[in-house]
């Protein structure tokens, strides 16, 4: 209802119009239609700076540079990506360049002597579920699949799962990436399935900058990962997660940089850091940091954050389905939204299912209009760097298809 009054006050004058701060990325095509944010968001022209930056940084310091990386770049980073959270402590964050780092840190942390058990659901991405079939696949762990859809009782399904097998690992994403569907209430799902010593994991990649996300309740007990790649817009290179004190305090797949603070000291034991640092890897490139601080003091000098980026989204999505639900036409019918137009738990991408979904894509590929399609769906994504006039634009050239 709050979104729905947010879209109602934004109306009249239409979303926000910043696309001049992505002229780069726009100017670089003038004729894409880029609606893929979901994938890989364009990236504000701030960011650019920023890339030029780490360079010049490079050439002053030399040995210095991580020094200066870790002990100012990342902690701006850190404290940022804690005020969008709700974290109480940014000392709790980490990061690495892809999210498959963390799962396999997480998944070394879990018990030896037998396989561990994980619940998670059939909607994970990739980087989380093949490498859990993998290792499933050897036996060195046990997966409990749940049923994403139907999506109204999906938590109870899962809290039903952990009750029945008391799993070591709960993983669940907060928006499901193969339909845009969001879990209303992570909240009360860790309530419901915290326990000691088990990690409770949150994917919030798709959730991160795209809907209001509030951990302060359950920053004590529940890992949260996300990363710059889509709604952050900054792109690749660039993931974080936040760490429960307490929880998997020594993961066997670890990198040096785990105890930075603590190389110069005695080496009688692998030692680790006691905040999220513990879950660090070893030397990467930094480039992606850069472009992220960059991005979030952009956001910053406008005040956005994640709310007025979702309601941006929303008067976006509002305006395109009412086109179509007014002259709906191939794919394009709100019949066929994986996750229906009057739900408003959903993330900032339209899913619509379509067995010939791939010759979709194909056919608005050809026209110049990117998204994508994971099996028979299509996936339509908006972000900060559309307006109203690109939406327009996109359902003329859709009708010409």
């Amino acid at each position: 209802m709050q979104a729905r009054m947010i879209i109602e006050r934004l109306r009249p004058n239409m979303p926000l119009d910043l696309t001049a701060e992505f002229s780069s990325f726009r100017d670089a095509d003038p004729d894409r239609l880029h609606f893929a944010a979901h994938s890989h968001a364009y990236w504000p022209d701030a960011t650019r700076a920023a890339q030029i930056q780490l360079w010049d940084d490079a050439a002053r310091l030399v040995d210095e540079k991580w020094s200066h990386v870790l002990g100012q770049v990342w902690p701006a980073v850190a404290r940022a990506i804690a005020q969008h959270l709700r974290l109480p402590d940014p000392a709790t964050l980490v990061t690495a360049v892809n999210t498959h780092e963390f799962v396999n840190r997480l998944i070394s942390a879990l018990p030896l002597g037998r396989a561990p058990v994980i619940v998670t659901t059939d909607s994970e991405f990739h980087s989380f579920k093949r490498q859990t079939e993998r290792l499933a696949e050897d036996k060195l762990i046990e997966l409990v699949i749940v049923p994403s859809e139907p999506f109204a009782t999906v938590q109870d399904r899962i809290v039903t799962a952990v009750k029945a097998h008391a799993p070591d690992m709960v993983f669940v994403s907060q928006v499901f990436f193969n339909s845009g569907y969001a879990l209303p209430d992570i909240d009360a799902l860790v309530d419901a399935v915290a326990a000691p010593d088990r990690l409770v994991v949150i994917d919030g990649y798709h959730a991160f900058l795209a809907r209001p996300v509030d951990l302060s309740r359950i920053a004590n007990r529940a890992f949260y990962l996300a990363g710059g790649y889509k709604y952050a817009m900054a792109g690749e290179g660039i993931c974080f997660m936040h760490c429960p004190p307490g929880f998997g305090p020594r993961p066997r797949n670890t990198g040096w940089y785990a105890s930075f603070a603590t190389l110069s000291g005695p080496q009688d034991r692998v030692r680790y850091a006691t905040d999220g640092q513990r879950f660090m890897g070893a030397t990467f490139d930094p480039s992606g940091l850069y472009r992220m601080r960059a991005a979030l003091d952009w956001m910053a000098a406008h005040r956005l954050d994640a709310a007025a980026i979702h309601a941006h989204v929303l008067a976006l999505q509002d305006m395109f389905l009412r086109d179509i639900s007014a002259r709906p036409f191939g794919l394009f019918d709100p019949a066929r939204l994986v996750v229906p137009a009057q739900e408003m738990s959903r993330g900032n991408f339209l899913t619509f299912d379509h067995p010939d979904a791939l010759d979709w894509q194909a056919r608005m590929k050809a026209k110049n209009i990117v998204v994508d399609v994971r099996d028979t769906r299509l996936r339509v994504g908006f972000g900060l760097y559309h307006n109203a006039g690109d939406v327009e634009r996109l359902l003329h050239r859709l009708r010409e298809l």
